[in-house]
């Protein structure tokens, strides 16, 4: 601008030159350590088929996931670290995924349990620590003994055998601690795959170096059948003797809206806006409680809560009850533990990613106490609930165990992204395989043919829904596999696995002298539990609830439409009812 003040002509040419040359002086210029355009750019080549995954101390290439864009110190300490797959690795199971489905029988839904955990893949534990070492000493230490682990890991272990697992130490520092301050460990698991999400590792440490006592908690009780819930817990009981295993679900029947309604032949499940208290599996921990502290601690407010909240429906199920302790710099430094210390019994709740914690916590409040949602590392830190004045529970984020779990199965049990799979149709297809979700789903082959591979079942869904690409009006196969995997994860399409031997017994767990205390925490009626309908899938568009977590971030590159709610989804090669999952 020239003196005085008086603008010149700009021409169009000249302004393109002048972006031209800023993109240039920004192409040579190196980019700033956390700066947003980074944090977007690395997202991206994670999300698609970039293979420049991020090495950790280790040497192993790392996929973080759930990253923020922006800056801050600690914006994105807390993200999911995993393993990062190659690009030749994600086109071999697209590959497979095309294939003709291969139908696999009944017994062989029957899991053994050294398969998921071998004795030889233990999990990372605190090194030792002593007072004389400072902060800093104590990270570094901290620090190495973890990238040694992951050495030792991959050292042992193929990339191919081993599952997605936590890799960001501090994560496990949440646990560590977690563990530390905790009178009693409540370990939680869904109870369709109970045996995948439970790592013995665990139990022994707890049971034998903490001197701990522990309970697991099958979860989610709901979404199985009556006489497996009862298989699945008899089988804990006898696999870990000193075990104590309760059964529980957030969503009982008196916290669902017209559970027994049926619409195109399906049992359509909604959350009550108000909700109460899961008070039949409440009483079962109190009493496992009353057990384990033998009158050291006055648990006599908590038999109050669940005696008066019994026949309570709250007006509002938002309100915050108690006293919730959360800091965005938690502390995770060694603790150093005084069993009931000052008269509070200190309840540690862990578990692996979408299990039900944070939901099972909100239950026993019979309030929302803590924010719950089905991407996992939602909860980035441990938060401490006060239940009562003597009661405290501290909800551990969850945190995926090292384990030989097929990584199909992995997205199934949540404990990865679904927004964030680079390649969701192996996991389709390990559910297709073991349902039928051709009868299922009432699909009809795009290309009117009897065989049926992932892709097929995925194109059928997307034309049967009404999914297609924007530009070209292709099937969005893409985004109808994430709208199947959400409606698995919600139970909407549910697969159960088995305990071992459970077939050659089913008639024994059917007349189980138990079976009637199951059928009362899932507080289902008489028809409920053991009568299922023939499916008859509408293809309407109305939203059907979830059983009432908080919806999750959108399918990559696509909005996932409303889903009907699917209960009583059948194993194609299951002929009792008794065996259909609710």
């Amino acid at each position: 601008m020239p003196q005085g003040g008086r603008k010149v002509p700009f021409s169009g040419k000249a302004k393109k030159q002048q972006i031209q040359a800023k993109k240039g002086r920004k192409r040579s210029e190196p980019e700033r350590p956390g700066a947003f355009g980074e944090r977007s750019m690395r997202h991206v080549r994670s999300v698609h088929e970039s293979e420049d995954g991020e090495s950790d101390g280790s040497g192993i290439k790392v996929h973080k996931i759930n990253q923020q864009p922006g800056k801050g110190k600690n914006l994105n300490r807390y993200a999911i670290h995993f393993q990062q797959e190659t690009k030749e690795g994600i086109e071999a199971q697209k590959e497979l995924a095309r294939k003709q489905l291969v139908h696999i029988p009944e017994n062989e839904l029957e899991v053994e349990r050294s398969l998921p955990f071998p004795a030889e893949l233990d999990f990372p534990k605190r090194p030792p620590w002593d007072s004389s070492m400072s902060a800093a000493d104590l990270e570094t230490n901290e620090h190495e003994y973890f990238d040694g682990y992951l050495k030792n890991v991959q050292k042992k272990f193929p990339a191919s055998e081993l599952s997605y697992f936590e890799m960001n130490i501090e994560t496990w520092r949440q646990l560590w601690r977690v563990l530390e301050m905790s009178d009693i460990v409540l370990f939680i698991v869904d109870i369709r795959f109970p045996i995948y999400l439970f790592p013995p590792s665990l139990y022994e440490f707890v049971i034998k170096t903490l001197k701990k006592d522990m309970i697991l908690v099958l979860n989610k009780i709901d979404l199985a059948p009556a006489p497996l819930v009862l298989a699945w817990k008899h089988y804990f009981k006898n696999a870990y003797p000193e075990l104590q295993v309760l059964t529980f679900t957030a969503y009982p029947g008196y916290n669902l809206r017209d559970p027994s309604d049926k619409e195109g032949g399906l049992q359509v499940r909604r959350r009550r806006g108000k909700m109460r208290m899961a008070a039949e599996g409440a009483e079962q921990l109190l009493n496992a409680c009353e057990n384990i502290v033998s009158g050291q601690v006055d648990l006599s407010s908590w038999h109050k809560k669940v005696a008066e909240e019994l026949n309570t429906v709250y007006e509002d199920d938002n309100l915050i009850v108690g006293k919730t302790l959360e800091t965005t710099e938690a502390d995770t430094s060694y603790h150093d533990h005084k069993k009931f210390s000052d008269g509070i019994l200190t309840i540690g709740c862990v578990g692996q990613p979408n299990v039900g914690k944070s939901s099972l916590m909100n239950a026993i409040m019979g309030k929302k106490v803590v924010s719950v949602s089905r991407t996992p590392g939602h909860t980035k830190y441990f938060q401490t609930i006060f239940l009562t004045p003597t009661v405290k529970l501290c909800d551990c984020p969850g945190l995926v165990f090292p384990s030989k779990v097929p990584k199909p199965l992995q997205v199934l049990m949540g404990s990865f992204p679904i927004a964030q799979l680079r390649e969701p149709f192996s996991s389709i297809q390990f559910l297709a395989e073991r349902l039928d979700l051709v009868k299922l789903l009432k699909l009809h082959h795009a290309d009117n043919e009897d065989t049926w591979s992932a892709f097929d079942i995925c194109d059928a869904w997307a034309k049967q829904r009404g999914f297609f690409t924007a530009k070209a009006a292709r099937l969005d196969s893409y985004r109808s596999a994430n709208h199947l995997l959400r409606m698995a994860l919600d139970g909407k399409i549910c697969l159960c696995l088995y305990p071992p031997n459970y077939t050659a017994e089913k008639e024994m767990w059917l007349s189980h002298s138990e079976l009637d205390g199951i059928k009362k925490v899932q507080a289902k009626s008489t028809d409920e539990a053991g009568t299922y309908e023939e499916e008859n899938y509408s293809t309407d568009d109305d939203e059907s609830a979830s059983r009432g977590q908080d919806s999750q971030s959108q399918d990559a590159g696509s909005e996932s439409s409303g889903s009907e709610e699917i209960s009583g989804s059948k194993n194609k090669f299951a002929n009792l009812p008794e065996d259909e999952c609710t």
